[in-house]
């Protein structure tokens, strides 16, 4: 008997440990979640900064990197984690998660972050989307985004780019350049919200449930885009 509730022991020990990590896991997606719908609450409550309602009610899907990392080089290297969701008849698609990678776009020495937000305008950057790995700029047209409420979103860019990019750093949100980046799945942290090896073609066409904790980033998104809809 005291073999037994020692072997007991010692498997409920192991496997509070095993959870451990999980938990973790989870906490840190949490966290990218709601800081990805804070970047989009914050850039879209000034609308005379912020993305122009005409572009956003236009958007197939919406890509937040909230922090993306800058190494500090003057040629350097650039990495972040996002999430992702699309637009379906049914509303916004539950998120995934991305990553971005590639080499330094220009900023000065010394290293910082930024929030960037990518939109997918058309059915081929949604078709991007949902492969596995593509480069903006070579697999994918992307373009700096027009800023402000009143800005013009040029008739060329709007037509021919798949995505727009923006970025805010120290207050300042503008449209970037992101050519040669690399935009990714991140089939960890996608398996770890959902808990299995969920496709991201049947989570961005609207055939998965949201989880409880991609709501609010969910319905920030959908609520700017139903605001846009309802200005044009």
């Amino acid at each position: 008997m005291k073999n037994l509730i020692g072997l007991l022991g010692v498997l409920a020990v192991s496997a509070s440990c095993l959870s451990v990590p999980a938990q973790a896991q989870d906490a840190k997606l949490t966290g990218r979640l709601d800081a990805a719908a804070a970047v989009m609450g914050e850039i879209m409550h000034t609308p005379d900064k912020g993305i122009p309602q005409s572009i956003l009610a236009s958007a197939h899907c919406v890509v937040v990197v909230p922090s993306y990392k800058k190494a500090a080089f003057v040629v350097g290297g650039q990495y972040g984690q996002g999430v992702a969701t699309c637009r379906t008849p049914r509303g916004w698609s539950a998120p995934v998660f991305v990553q971005l990678a590639g080499g330094s776009f220009g900023f000065q020495i010394g290293g910082q972050a930024t929030d960037l937000v990518l939109l997918a305008m058309n059915d081929h950057g949604l078709e991007d989307m949902l492969h596995s790995k593509f480069k903006l700029g070579g697999d994918a047209s992307v373009a700096a985004g027009p800023v402000g409420r009143n800005a013009a979103a040029d008739t060329d860019i709007t037509l021919h780019a798949e995505f727009l990019t923006y970025s805010r750093a120290r207050g300042i949100f503008a449209g970037i350049d992101l050519s040669g980046v690399v935009l990714s799945q991140n089939t960890d942290d996608t398996r770890t919200e959902y808990g299995s090896n969920v496709p991201f073609e049947s989570v961005l066409h609207g055939h998965v449930p949201a989880p409880a904790n991609s709501l609010h980033f969910v319905h920030t998104v959908a609520k700017y885009f139903v605001v846009s809809k309802d200005n044009q």
